[in-house]
């Protein structure tokens, strides 16, 4: 995880900085570790995500990644890349078709569908495959992009420039 505080950045691409075809992907590999975090966040007490034992004997054999996980992942490539930061996701409808399992690799890829300068909204389609190539992850999310900010000598904007 990529720490952002006290680094300076700028803000995301505006809605007519963003064209249709636009994607960007990313390889992650998902470690005890990162789900220990999510579970202790959410309190999430899920024997399915972290007890060996007990998921030994489901039909998925190994812990599962929490498909919230998953979609935060998805996220973060959004407020971090396309468009970036200063974004936010208002709509999503995903399905996740393979679950994903701990100490996998997953590809996550956004593309840009379509661009409504007149709501100042994108839609992206989502795509996420494990490395032996199952979907784990298929979608499409509605983002509005940064705003152009009245004055960049704002404080609250003084790590942006």
């Amino acid at each position: 995880m990529e720490i952002l505080l006290g680094k300076r950045r700028k803000l995301g691409k505006k809605i007519g900085d963003v064209t249709v075809g636009e994607e960007y992907s990313k390889t992650m590999s998902i470690e005890d570790k990162d789900i220990l975090l999510y579970l202790g966040l959410t309190n999430d007490a899920n024997p399915l995500y972290i007890q060996h034992d007990y998921a030994s004997q489901t039909p998925y054999k190994r812990p599962l990644v929490p498909s919230v996980m998953l979609y935060g992942m998805v996220s973060s490539l959004v407020s971090s890349h396309l468009p970036g930061p200063g974004s936010h996701i208002t709509e999503q409808v995903l399905q996740y078709p393979t679950p994903l399992h701990h100490y996998s690799e997953v590809t996550l890829t956004i593309k840009v569908l379509e661009v409504n300068n007149a709501q100042h909204h994108i839609s992206l389609s989502v795509n996420g495959m494990n490395e032996a190539g199952e979907e784990v992850i298929t979608g499409t999310v509605q983002v509005t992009p940064a705003y152009e900010p009245e004055s960049m000598t704002a404080r609250s904007l003084e790590n942006f420039y």
